[in-house]
């Protein structure tokens, strides 16, 4: 009983605003099925943590020892790509290369909040809550790790927190920008054939591309393109099955545990931290009307329109944006299938947030 009583006098109220804090991520991962292999293991990585004297953290905890394994040098973010890129199939942007403009055009939210986030931030600190914006996970992860920024719990709870809210986030913001009829043009979907070949260099090109642009972006795009290299060669298929399901699944879960070590109260209950969450929202908002806007600016141009909404999926959220779009143009019209025009932009819109990444650390570092 005296252990007992000796550990509840131990016990800080901030340390229980953060078991609450994990239990919402637990609520939120189970009951509304938001990113569960993420947010489930964060929930609970944020209560082990902030356990009085817990053993999981410190110079010999588990969980730092993970942390230093893992995330301190970029392993688990970039090995997850690998799987992200084996999931991306690149057909449909490579049979209709111009949805790249609007790809690019959606992160626009990064560079707006880096502005934003640099008259309260210092400026590492500043690149890596900007990244938020570009809707990646592993990205974001990478960028705050890697310019040693303070607040990379925080960055990490809004990247992936407004990555699961984007079916809440971005449907308002489209509607406020576009109107009745510009939601319901109807687009046809006639894929033009693409070979094997193209679907092989695609991947290639692109990391050689970004490399000469962006060589920061160098590890970024390349374990990316080659989890898609791995998807599309063709010789490998029980590899790219794993790499989709077991691999993107396994260190999906290690690294929501492990970025829990950076939720201790100290750290993360600060006003700071709800100023990143409000700049993540901006990012995500601002991403959004980026893409619309772009959309809206081709139509002035193009004989043949296009349903702007579209424009929105070039964040980097996927495929949740692309879905989201085509379930608001069935909203609208209900022979309105935008699926697959939104997939291109989606997908154009992983390369781009990826480069962006890269730029940023090119700045910054």
């Amino acid at each position: 009983m005296e252990i007992l009583w000796e550990f509840i006098y131990a016990i800080e109220w901030q340390q229980i605003v953060m078991w609450a804090i994990g239990g919402l991520l637990i609520f939120l991962a189970i009951k509304k099925d938001m990113e569960p292999t993420l947010l489930l293991p964060m929930g609970f990585g944020a209560i082990l943590v902030n356990l009085p004297n817990s053993g999981a953290i410190g110079p010999e905890g588990a969980l730092t020892t993970l942390f230093n394994a893992g995330i301190a040098n970029e392993l688990f973010p970039l090995i997850l790509f690998i799987g992200i890129g084996a999931m991306i199939d690149f057909t449909p942007v490579l049979s209709n290369p111009k949805l790249m403009i609007f790809g690019a055009a959606a992160q626009f939210g990064i560079f707006f909040t880096l502005s934003v986030a640099s008259l309260f931030f210092a400026p590492n600190d500043a690149a890596s809550i900007a990244i938020i914006g570009a809707a990646d996970g592993p990205t974001s992860i990478f960028v705050a790790n890697t310019l040693g920024s303070q607040y990379t719990g925080a960055i990490m709870v809004a990247a992936y927190s407004y990555m699961a809210l984007v079916p809440i986030v971005q449907p308002p913001v489209i509607k406020a920008i576009t109107t009745k009829k510009e939601r319901l043009i109807r687009m046809d979907y006639a894929a033009k054939p693409v070979s094997k070949l193209t679907k092989i260099l695609f991947p290639i090109i692109i990391t050689v591309v970004a490399g000469l642009v962006a060589p920061e972006s160098v590890a970024l795009v390349g374990f990316l393109m080659f989890g898609n290299l791995i998807r599309e060669c063709g010789v490998l298929n029980s590899l790219s099955d794993t790499a989709q399901k077991v691999l993107a699944n396994l260190v999906t879960i290690f690294l929501g545990i492990t970025v829990a070590t950076k939720m201790h109260y100290e750290a993360f209950l600060k006003w700071d931290t709800l100023l990143i969450l409000g700049l993540g929202l901006v990012a995500f908002v601002f991403d959004t009307v980026g893409g619309v806007m772009i959309a809206k600016l081709y139509n002035l141009f193009a004989k043949k329109k296009l349903n702007p909404m579209i424009g929105a999926a070039g964040i980097s959220a996927f495929p949740m944006s692309a879905r989201v779009i085509n379930k608001m143009g069935l909203k609208e019209d209900n022979q309105n299938f935008l699926l697959m025009h939104a997939v291109g932009v989606n997908v154009s819109g992983q390369i781009a947030s990826v480069i962006a990444g890269g730029l940023i650390l090119a700045l910054f570092s």
